[in-house]
């Protein structure tokens, strides 16, 4: 298209996530940005996301949200609002959408991301002897806990080998707190036909120190499933950077 077509073309389409008018539909990307994202992608494939900045592992998901557009001012602008690559995935869609330039399509493209995160790492343990096992345990709770911005409780039910049977969402709550009932737990557990528990909960604050609720809460838990004959092997609090595991710290 000439220079003159374009002007006397039509007015520019709008994609629901770009906050800038793009050429229409079917126009060539700019070869600036053509080279730019052909070079992220060879950088990717040769030497894995190790050899990539945040925010350049964030630009190569957000090509396909928006197609037509440099997107790296909008891959700076969410790793500055949000800190790093992993926080970005995690953030409430609600909070990503304030980001200006953020629409329906990032806001998917990204959640998608993050659900395979989950799912890969979760299937890395599920039917798995936690024993053998630990760290990617420990991999995939951060993985789904450690950004969250609110409190979640979630129990781990294994067998009688120490198998990995069921994880499952038992709470949510604030910042700060979420309700957990001993009760519940022990009767899932019963419903499951599960020998031993794992509790892992995260602290949004970023520090795993356990408060004194969650000392009580435990021992509740411990008390309820030791009379019907079930173990509980510890209690994960995940923070940020790192968590704490009740059992290491003589708490269980």
């Amino acid at each position: 298209m000439t220079r003159s077509a374009f002007a006397e073309a039509p007015l520019p389409l709008f994609d629901a996530d770009e906050a800038d008018p793009v050429p229409p539909r079917g126009a060539r990307l700019p070869s600036y940005l053509k080279d730019h994202r052909a070079r992220l992608r060879e950088r990717f494939l040769a030497g894995g996301a190790a050899a990539m900045p945040d925010y350049e592992l964030l630009e190569l998901v957000l090509f396909r949200a928006i197609p037509r557009r440099d997107v790296k001012p909008l891959a700076r602008a969410l790793i500055d609002r949000f800190g790093d690559f992993n926080a970005v995935l995690s953030a409430p869609p609600e909070r990503l959408a304030e980001t200006g330039g953020v629409g329906p399509a990032v806001i998917c493209e990204l959640k998608v991301v993050e659900a395979a995160a989950h799912r890969l790492s979760r299937s890395r343990v599920l039917r798995r002897q936690v024993v053998s096992s630990w760290q990617a345990l420990i991999d995939y709770c951060h993985a789904t806990m450690a950004h969250r911005e609110t409190e979640q409780f979630r129990v781990l039910y294994l067998d009688r080998k120490n198998v990995l049977i069921a994880d499952e969402e038992q709470g949510r709550g604030t910042v700060d707190h979420v309700p957990v009932y001993p009760r519940e737990v022990v009767k899932r557990a019963l419903e499951l036909n599960a020998s031993a528990l794992i509790l892992v909960h995260n602290h949004p604050s970023g520090d795993p120190t356990p408060s004194q609720a969650d000392i009580a809460m435990t021992e509740q838990i411990r008390r309820a499933a030791e009379a019907l004959s079930i173990t509980l092997h510890d209690h994960l609090v995940i923070g940020r950077a790192r968590e704490l595991s009740f059992r290491a710290e003589g708490l269980l």
